[in-house]
């Protein structure tokens, strides 16, 4: 092609081929980080309570044994939120997420060279709860990285869209983890999958670990990134980062908080707590089980940019407040339609879940990104998400599978759900509606606020 037709291409094509490559690599990454978390989920559920803790008798103590471990992630997430969240404000959101994914992977990897209790004792789930830290700590400065790569390159009007896809990456990465562990299950022994088929699933994030890596080193900053951090230089200023959003913007984190606090507790109930319950209650075989999972998590991929869609074109408020106060309703009717035991029905209730899950999840990003100015962004969106993970989505399954073991019912945890959702519904009744605001406005505002040269606007 010549330079004149080159040339000849209209700059809104060209920005909008380069806001492609930047979702496209922004995906690839979170897949992989997210596969090897949910990977975990998945392998605490059906296969650690019983390879690396004693046996009671009871499955049930098994996989809440598992589920603290479990929970160790969700721990180290804030940390991780903090330390990430303070780098990628500094150096940037580039260099943040190339380290946070080879970090994932290599304690992924190592994972599944761990023993279990009956070679080495009480030595196998300690190490265990080590590299379980250690994943969880990466993956707090994965998310807000992700999403902000793409919402800071993302036009005004487009945000909620272009800023789905990141969240839409997550389901893929749960789906690649559930296929793996399904084809594995399908394919070996109850005893092959539970001595040494599950290590495969972990084994493979140090191949596409690789794929993602290489994918990221080709992104680059966001322009108004790249403003921000060349003015703060100029001045020779140092506010940015954690202790100075906690200082500024209180208000800002304590509602992503909010708004975080019922979509992380109805996802992992969704994902994780059913397994449980259709696996200790039901009894339903571990390969119906997975492939229920993995048809909820493709019609999830397809359902959440469509809702990002509709978080432009309708607001950030009305489609937030559709998924908490719709996924109140889930339980109530989910939990008797395992009952029936038809693969139809169960699939249908998990991805109905799922489904009501993506009104919250879809505009997180979008709306989180405008509650921080360019110069905090990382530290709050992060700091706001993954503090939220420790008393949410760690919490959900583990007190849920407790509730299950004392007192053989599902509604204890439909009622936490249901208190969950009016706490986040509430929170977004507190919010601003902010459908296409312009990040230089936000950024625009804190500086007037803050006495502080404004950057330019292109």
């Amino acid at each position: 092609m010549s330079v004149e037709q080159r040339s000849a291409t209209p700059p809104a094509a060209r920005k909008g081929e380069g806001l492609k490559k930047i979702v496209a690599a922004s995906m690839v990454g979170t897949v992989v980080e997210w596969y090897e978390f949910f990977l975990y989920a998945t392998a605490a559920t059906l296969v650690f309570g019983k390879y690396f803790f004693p046996s009671t008798g009871n499955d049930l103590d098994g996989i809440i044994q598992a589920f603290l471990t479990y929970a160790v992630g969700f721990v180290a997430r804030p940390l991780g939120g903090i330390v990430f969240g303070q780098i990628g404000d500094k150096l940037g959101r580039k260099p943040t997420l190339q380290l946070t994914i080879v970090i994932i992977g290599v304690s992924t990897f190592l994972m599944g060279c761990l023993p279990g209790f009956v070679d080495i004792g009480y030595l196998a789930p300690a190490l265990l709860v080590i590299l379980r830290f250690i994943q969880g700590f990466a993956l707090g400065g994965e998310w807000g990285g992700a999403v902000l790569l793409v919402a800071e390159h993302s036009p005004n009007e487009g945000r909620g869209f272009w800023a789905s896809w990141p969240q839409a990456a997550v389901p893929v990465g749960n789906l690649l983890a559930t296929l793996v562990l399904f084809i594995m299950s399908n394919t070996l022994s109850a005893a092959d999958f539970l001595g040494w088929g599950w290590r495969v699933a972990f084994w493979l994030s140090a191949v596409i670990v690789f794929v993602g890596y290489y994918i990221r080193t080709n992104v680059s900053e966001a322009p108004i990134f790249l403003e921000a951090k060349a003015q703060l230089e100029a001045e020779q200023a140092a506010s940015y980062g954690v202790r100075e959003v906690i200082r500024k913007y209180p208000k800002g984190i304590l509602q992503s908080m909010g708004l975080r606090f019922a979509e992380n507790i109805m996802y992992y109930l969704v994902v994780s707590f059913s397994i449980v319950y259709l696996k200790t209650v039901d009894k339903y075989d571990t390969s119906s089980l997975l492939l229920a999972l993995l048809i909820a998590h493709l019609v999830h991929f397809l359902i959440i940019p469509q809702i990002g869609r509709l978080v432009d074109s309708w607001g950030r408020k009305p489609v937030y407040l559709v998924g908490a106060i719709s996924g109140a309703t889930w339980p109530f009717f989910a939990f008797p339609m395992f009952d029936t035991k038809n693969a139809v029905v169960i699939v249908l209730a998990v991805t109905i879940g799922l489904c009501l899950h993506g009104f919250m999840y879809a505009g997180q990003p979008a709306l989180m990104a405008e509650l921080f100015p360019t110069r905090m962004r990382y530290a709050g969106v992060s700091l706001g998400s993954q503090v939220t993970s420790i008393f949410a989505g760690s919490l959900a399954p583990l007190l849920a599978t407790a509730w299950l073991k004392d007192t053989n019912s599902w509604l204890p945890t439909a009622i936490y759900l249901v208190a969950a959702c009016v706490i986040t519904a509430a929170t977004v009744l507190t919010l601003k509606e902010t459908k296409g605001i312009a990040l230089e406005d936000v950024d625009r505002a804190d500086a007037e606020r803050e006495g502080l040269a404004v950057a330019s606007v292109r």
